[in-house]
């Protein structure tokens, strides 16, 4: 997993990921919290460089990237291909890294963890402070990035976390991510 993160130019922190950062999940949302979305069209003959360009400009301004270049990336418990975990249907976990001088995150990155191929993307990150979810995403048309503000503080996400620990549950599955999630939980109503 570390040497195709690398070609993307993200360099992998073992073991940093802030204690408090809220599991991720597939939505939940509320569409007021969404910002800055960008799509780019697939017939544009500079894709990948504009979805690139998009990505940065929108993690830069949203707040995600830190001033050490770090910030959290969802990706998958083990180091198996996208396909696979999706068969596995184990949720991804954060990992903290740092953005290198040098980067194609819709390029090499969409072409290894971050999506299924060069400019197709599919990855969530998330700002060590819980501040925002940076998401891009693949389309019919296009493929596009897009903010969500504080989803942690987000009554949608917390019925979806809620939602994903019960149906686990019922099923037996994914006993590390029920942890995590009611570990999550369990500190938000101390706090």
């Amino acid at each position: 997993m570390i040497r195709p993160l690398l070609r993307a130019g993200l360099e992998v922190i073992p073991d940093a990921v802030p204690g408090l950062a809220i599991p991720h999940v597939l939505g939940g949302y509320e569409r007021e919290r969404v910002f800055g979305f960008c799509l780019v069209e697939y017939d544009d003959p500079r894709f990948v460089e504009r979805l690139n360009k998009a990505w940065y400009d929108l993690a830069t301004s949203s707040g995600l990237i830190d001033e050490n270049r770090e910030f959290l990336l969802t990706l998958p418990r083990g180091t198996w291909t996208a396909a696979e975990d999706r068969r596995r249907r184990t949720m991804h976990v954060w990992h903290r890294v740092r953005l290198l001088e040098r980067w194609d995150v819709m390029g090499a990155g969409a072409a290894s963890f971050l999506g299924i191929r060069a400019g197709h993307p599919g990855f969530a990150m998330l700002a060590l402070d819980n501040s925002v979810w940076l998401l891009a995403d693949t389309y019919e048309t296009g493929a596009a990035v897009y903010a969500v503000r504080d989803p942690a503080g987000s009554p949608g996400v917390l019925r979806e976390l809620k939602w994903e620990l019960e149906w686990r549950a019922r099923k037996d599955e994914d006993r590390e991510f029920r942890r995590e999630v009611s570990v999550w939980l369990e500190s938000r109503q101390q706090r």
